[in-house]
């Protein structure tokens, strides 16, 4: 196991700020925006949720709605109007902004679509949040994918070039431009903190999107169906979903009391002993199953996918005191034992909230 920090305070994290802090969260109903939201609901914070319909069956926001503490709002960040009735509504004071189409392989399949999400969508919420009387502080939650890939054995550093060969990655270096030109333009003249955040490979409970090995898993297994796996070699910095959450937490605590100190990009991921390949993955996840899946090489070239991908953390390490907290064995085992709970019906909402404690007293 990892080394572990012993408390809450020492993740930087004080409790008491966030209680009764209005924040704003836009997709809140996908699989990290859900995390997100119950960890803000567990600090008592005053939350508003803006996002699309969870878009897919099952989904983790659907099985613990009805106990989160938040308004949700059911809407499009590409519809200007519509968004600034929301956000001017909420008046939040912190806003995190994680909508997104989040994935590659769809990207190819309908680049308008993540364009306009990913890039418009984003130039809505600044353009709205640049007005909001209220606001301290804004993080644009973007990828690890945004830097040109290089295919370098190395991690990338935030001052690397951005670039991305797919439309998602590409547009997520996209959104990044776009955040400096409005923090340059805008907030930098209102005093209001603006940062990126890009983290690596998250895993963890609550996930059922396509083309993301994880959830075909999941699927693979309920399904009794063999699991087709494309690169097998591929390396990510997977991480749980719990941590960069705690690392967004931090840097927000930080922009809303010094935003011109940490109005900048950063890297959220795991030490380099825990970026592993495709088939690690797999084979520590069937360790920890009720029922193993069977596997077959399915090799799909047709859409170019970085077969290296790795981060620096150390900025965030030596300047937000941040750093992974669960390492890759552990990452697997709680996201293994989750689905294992939801699929026997177990009480999700007190379940995932045990993971987060337990995430905070290791």
């Amino acid at each position: 196991m990892g080394f572990r920090k012993s408390s809450l305070e020492n993740m930087v994290i004080n409790k008491k700020f966030w209680s009764g802090k209005k924040v704003l969260v836009t997709g809140h109903t996908g699989f990290k925006g859900t995390w997100l939201s119950l960890t803000l609901s567990s600090l008592n914070a005053d939350v508003v949720g803006y996002a699309l319909e969870p878009n897919t069956e099952p989904s983790f926001f659907n099985a613990i709605e009805d106990k989160l503490k938040l308004r949700s709002i059911i809407g499009d960040i590409k519809n200007h109007q519509h968004l600034k009735q929301a956000i001017d509504k909420a008046n939040p004071e912190i806003i995190i902004h994680m909508a997104a189409q989040p994935l590659v392989r769809l990207s190819y399949d309908d680049p308008v679509e993540t364009y306009a999400t990913n890039v418009l969508g984003l130039v809505n919420v600044l353009d709205i949040a640049k007005n909001c009387k209220q606001l301290k502080a804004l993080l644009n939650v973007t990828s690890d994918k945004c830097y040109q890939n290089n295919e370098w054995f190395w991690g990338y550093r935030e001052s690397d070039r951005l670039g991305g060969h797919d439309p998602y990655s590409n547009s997520k270096a996209c959104a990044e431009l776009v955040t400096s030109s409005f923090r340059l333009s805008y907030f930098d003249q209102l005093n209001i903190g603006l940062a990126t955040a890009r983290a690596g490979n998250v895993i963890g409970g609550g996930d059922w999107s396509q083309d993301r090995l994880i959830p075909d898993f999941i699927r693979a297994q309920q399904g009794n169906t063999t699991l087709s796996i494309r690169s097998p070699k591929a390396i990510r910095p997977w991480q749980h979903v719990i941590e960069p959450i705690f690392g967004y937490l931090n840097l927000c605590e930080r922009l809303y009391q010094d935003p011109k100190k940490y109005s900048e990009a950063w890297n959220f991921g795991p030490s380099d002993s825990d970026m592993v390949d495709v088939e690690t993955v797999i084979s520590e996840m069937q360790g920890h199953m009720s029922r193993t899946v069977n596997v077959e090489l399915n090799k799909d070239e047709s859409k170019h996918e970085a077969s290296l991908l790795k981060l620096d953390v150390s900025k965030a390490k030596s300047q937000l005191q941040w750093e992974s907290r669960w390492d890759f064995k552990e990452a697997i085992k709680y996201t293994a034992e989750w689905y294992e709970q939801y699929y026997q019906h177990q009480n999700i909402y007190e379940y995932s909230l045990s993971q987060i404690k337990q995430y905070l007293t290791n």
